[in-house]
Formats: C-alpha cells, sequence, structure tokens
C-alpha cells in the first residue's frame, strides 16, 4: 500500500509519526511539542505499553494513531509528511525501507543500520523516491564542536595536518549500556565504535571535510570477562561480598547515586526505588558486569589515513571517571585543542592564545540544545525544498563505511 502525503510547506506544520518512544524520541519530542507552528506529532508506535501511552498523553493523541508495531502501522498508516525512527538499531532498516515506499521522509537515530550494505540500500531508495533521510549526528549541531568546525574551515589557522581524537565513555555509561545493557553484544546491535562511537567518526570527516583512504584498528573485550571477577564476586551485585569496593557496582550506580534510571520505566503504583530494587534482583542491569553475556570490545584504537593526507588517531576508552571528549588538532600556523568544555587555540609565530570557554553549556538539557537544533535542521529540509539538512544520510555512510571497516581490521578480516 502506497500512502499519499500531503506535501509540507511552510503553511502549515509539519507532521510525524514517532516509531519509538525511549529515551531518543523523548528528547527530540520536545521540540515537537514546544513548535506547534512548526511540527504536529499525529501517531506513535511502540511495543512497551507505558512508553506508548506516555507519548500519546504528551502529544493528545487518540488510539486509532496509536500502534504496537510498526508492521501494524504501515498495514493502516497515518497522514503525515515523515517518521521519526527511534527504535534499537537492529529494528532500523525495515522500518526505514517501508517508510520510504509509502513516502515519508524519514529522522533516523543513529546508527543507521547493522550492515554497510543495509545503510547505502536505504540511501539509494531514498535518493530514487527523493526523500529526505536524515540521520541524529547531534555533535554537528552542538555548539562546542560547531565552534572547532569553523575554527579549521575558517583557514586562518593554516592547513590541518593531524588530529588525535579520544572519546572517553566513562565507567558508569560503560557499564550500563556495553556491558549489562542493550549495546552489549554485537550481533544484538552492532559493533561497539559503530553503536558508540559513530558520531565521533562523523565529527572528525566532517571537520576534515575528506574521506577515508586506509585505516588500522586495535582492540578487545578483556576486562568484562568470568575470569577477572575479584573473589567471592556473585552473579548479582546485590548479593556480592565485593559489592562494597567494586567500581562497577550497580547498587551504588543505581540505588545509592540514582543514576543512569532514566530509562527504567516506572509503572503506576510503583516508585523509581520500587523499579530500581526490582532491577537489582531480577533484571539485567542488576547483573555482575563480570558475569554478563557481553561481547563487545572494552577499549579500542583507530588509525586513519585520509585522501586529502591527513592522518587522525582516535581512542575509545571506557575506563575513564569523566565522560566527554578531547580533541588536539595540529595544524600548519597553530595547534587546537579541546576537552569538550574549553578550546585552546596555540598561534606558532606570535604565541598567541584564543581561549572558547563553553564550560557554561557543558551538562545542559538535549545536548546544549544540539537534540533540538537537529530536529529543526530536518523539519526545515522538509518545508524548504532549498534546504539541506547538515546530517543528510549521504554524508552519514562514510562514518558508517569507516566504522564497519574498522571491525574487520580488528578481526583481522580486512
Amino acid at each position: 500500500m502506497t500512502m499519499t502525503n500531503t506535501k509540507s510547506d511552510n503553511s502549515r506544520p509539519v507532521k510525524i509519526v514517532a516509531i519509538g518512544a525511549g529515551n531518543r524520541t523523548a528528547k527530540y519530542l520536545h521540540y515537537i511539542l514546544n513548535n506547534p507552528d512548526k511540527a504536529e506529532l499525529v501517531g506513535v508506535v511502540e511495543l512497551n505499553d507505558l512508553r506508548r501511552q506516555n507519548v500519546a498523553k504528551q502529544a493528545g493523541l487518540s488510539s486509532d494513531r496509536c500502534f504496537r508495531t510498526y508492521e501494524e502501522f504501515f498495514s493502516n498508516p497515518v497522514e503525515a509528511d515523515a517518521v521519526m525512527i527511534c527504535t534499537p538499531e537492529n529494528v532500523h532498516f525495515k522500518p526505514c525501507m517501508l517508510a520510504l515506499e509509502h513516502g515519508y521522509h524519514i529522522l533516523l537515530e543513529k546508527p543507521i543500520a547493522q550492515t554497510l550494505q543495509e545503510c547505502k540500500t536505504i540511501a539509494d531508495e531514498a535518493r530514487k523516491r527523493g526523500k529526505i533521510v536524515a540521520v541524529c549526528h547531534v555533535l554537528r549541531y552542538h555548539p562546542y564542536f560547531v565552534k572547532m568546525k569553523e575554527l579549521v574551515k575558517s583557514g586562518r589557522l593554516g592547513r590541518v595536518i593531524s588530529i588525535t581524537h579520544r572519546a572517553s565513555v566513562g565507567i558508569d555509561r560503560s557499564g550500563h549500556s556495553y556491558v549489562r545493557g542493550i549495546w552489549s553484544r554485537v550481533d544484538d546491535t552492532n559493533p561497539m565504535l559503530l553503536s558508540k562511537c559513530c558520531h565521533d567518526v562523523d565529527f572528525l570527516i566532517w571537520l576534515t571535510d575528506s574521506r577515508c583512504r586506509k585505516l588500522a584498528s586495535f582492540g578487545s573485550l578483556s576486562w568484562f570477562i568470568d575470569k577477572n571477577a575479584p573473589e567471592g564476586a556473585a552473579a548479582r551485585c546485590i548479593d556480592c561480598k565485593a559489592e562494597a569496593s567494586c567500581p562497577f557496582s550497580a547498587v551504588n550506580l543505581y540505588k545509592v547515586r540514582h543514576e543512569w534510571i532514566a530509562n527504567f520505566d516506572v509503572p503506576e503504583g510503583k516508585t523509581i526505588d520500587d523499579v530500581i530494587d526490582c532491577e537489582l534482583r531480577e533484571g539485567r542491569y542488576g547483573r555482575c558486569v563480570f558475569h554478563c553475556d557481553n561481547d563487545v570490545v572494552d577499549h579500542q584504537v583507530l588509525a586513519m589515513e585520509l585522501e586529502n593526507d591527513i592522518t587522525i588517531n582516535m581512542s575509545m576508552d571506557l575506563f575513564t571517571l569523566d565522560d566527554c571528549r578531547a580533541t588536539h588538532i595540529s595544524l600548519t600556523e597553530a595547534e587546537i585543542e579541546g576537552d569538550e568544555r574549553v578550546i585552546t587555540v596555540k598561534h606558532f609565530r606570535s604565541g598567541k592564545k584564543e581561549i572558547y570557554d563553553y564550560s557554561d553549556v557543558d551538562g545542559l538539557p538535549f545536548h546544549a540544545g544540539a537534540d533540538l537544533r537537529v530536529v529543526e535542521d530536518f523539519i526545515e529540509g522538509i518545508s524548504n525544498p532549498d534546504h539541506k539538512v547538515l546530517t543528510h544520510i549521504d554524508d552519514s555512510i562514510e562514518s558508517h563505511r569507516i566504522c564497519y571497516e574498522a571491525e574487520l581490521s580488528r578481526l583481522g578480516k580486512l
């Protein structure tokens, strides 16, 4: 069945259906609900009853605009201009292809899909049908990273020679998402470099305006495995004799510090503490990090040589207290260094320093507004035929190609 959508223009809001109603949808929905003149949510698709009902309540959706599965939705589609796909990454490809078949533009959470061929197939189909697929690479919209791009692009600091970039994942995020969590297994999601750091690779490619000519990558899963469990370790942190001193304690992270609990659904009649207690006793997030079924890497490095001869060294480090990015750019007239809070430019001849302090935006909601700008840019792309979205899928393919080839290199298959 082919859906004929009303043509979007600046005279009315862009109509959007959310496929997936988790954390990322909540961020993007904030823009839609607060800009009713520009966008309107007209449908929601979500397996989780609580999340689906919550979005429906926020947007004032009737029951006939709410669907459990994307198959159910595409069998009886809602009239709209676009869909916003924020499902788990192993549920990206099929709904993307169906959305294009039905004539929708797509705002797609990263990564695009689970194989490079799937990514290319989506891009090819979008091009064939004249539809926008925008990938949610929020770093391109973040004021700190935008400034770094402006400094390089200005040309006043000379030509870029090399870049060193470190993605510090942090032990809390690592344990929650990539050991206990839903991104812990390659087959269920993607290689970790793609799941976590395709943003970083995309930023580096955007920064240099080039493609990767060759690469090499190394890394492994070396710490979060059974043999490294401390003496007395139990299957669950709540039963563990070593819990009091373990830096990866789920009890400490969720119950004591109340961190990384935003994705815990709280049913009616329950409290967040009830949910945490249940998770610690029975859920995936209460498990010992040394006794999980994880198989993604816990450290990885990537070296790239670009077509314009720039070399890049990138490191993905899980074992850090902080969760941030650090970048050093060597140019012919100066060097730039930044820690995601402050950018410092050091001029070679004069010794002069330029300081750009973004500490005031560090930790602000919605990635300092970048999440909201992603949606705004996508909506502008639909409303204005002359506007090209900043994170078009055709640009995003390169970062995905690099990450997939990095995994082949890491495994000795490239």
